[in-house]
């Protein structure tokens, strides 16, 4: 109301109002303008402080994030390269063991034929000496067999008489017999 009464009041108006410069308004008005002006100011180098800081953090943040990144890709191509070369020597150790195993089997095969060569060979001398020693007990057996023979021929014939028949026979034929 009080407002209201004060601008219907014309003379009231004409009274009071100089110059603008004149009017308290007008100086606390200048004098918020400079304060809102002088605390922008301030503020504007905090803010802008802070957001430099933040700024920087952000920065320092990406920067960290991209040489994480290269350290990342580094350490995962060194990991292919990694694998890639014991994939390759795997394979390496892969194909020297089939032939290293090709080998052994060649060798154990020629080793048992030898071995069967050699087994037959002694089987054959085996055979080879017992039919050489069936056949001189055979001839032994013959010998045997045959001096027994003549033992007891000799025996009958000379009991009854003829031995010296056959002792000058013997020496009849011994010189036919040695040439």
């Amino acid at each position: 109301m009080f407002g209201t009464a004060w601008a219907a009041d014309p003379a009231s108006d004409a009274a009071h109002h100089g110059p603008f410069y004149v009017e308290p308004e007008f100086w606390v008005a200048i004098a918020f303008v400079i304060f809102v002006a002088l605390m922008i100011w301030k503020a504007r180098k905090v803010f802008t402080d802070m957001l430099d800081q933040r700024a920087e953090t952000i920065r320092r943040q990406i920067d960290e994030a991209e040489k994480l990144r290269r350290e990342a890709q580094d350490m995962l191509a060194d990991y292919q390269r990694r694998q890639s070369e014991a994939y390759k020597e795997a394979e390496g150790i892969i194909a020297q063991a089939r032939a290293e195993a090709e080998r052994m089997k060649v060798k154990a095969h020629a080793e048992l034929e030898t071995a069967i060569k050699l087994r037959e060979r002694q089987a054959l001398d085996r055979i080879a000496h017992a039919e050489a020693q069936a056949a001189a007990d055979v001839r032994n057996a013959a010998v045997e067999a045959a001096i027994g023979a003549t033992q007891t021929l000799l025996r009958e014939r000379l009991a009854a008489g003829q031995g010296g028949e056959l002792v000058d026979q013997a020496i009849a034929e011994l010189p036919r017999r040695l040439h």
